[in-house]
């Protein structure tokens, strides 16, 4: 399947970052994670309407999805679709999205 989705510089990093903090524990569940972070990629390309506005965490125009306990950041005008941000939910998603 050929991919309708970029990632950006910030998402990548992240992705890498995420995958290596994972499989200090467990390579499994970093490749269940790559695997849902990227089906949902897939998705969002194809059916960008789908996720919300998060005006209380940023005025860019950009929507937000979550998949397991993170937060896609893309933005849906884009093409191809964008994935700006890969974030944890437990992070401070606002101060985040600040610096990218």
């Amino acid at each position: 399947m050929s991919r309708h989705y970029r990632l950006s510089q910030e998402a990548r990093n992240q992705l890498d970052a995420i995958g290596t903090f994972i499989a200090q524990e467990s390579v499994d569940a970093a490749l269940t994670v790559y695997d849902a972070l990227e089906e949902a990629f897939e998705m969002l390309a194809a059916n960008r309407e789908i996720g919300h506005l998060r005006e209380d965490l940023t005025q860019r125009p950009v929507k937000f999805w979550r998949v397991l306990s993170y937060l896609v950041v893309y933005d849906p005008a884009s093409d191809p679709l964008t994935i700006v941000a890969v974030v944890h939910g437990a992070r401070d998603v606002e101060q985040v999205l600040k610096g990218i």
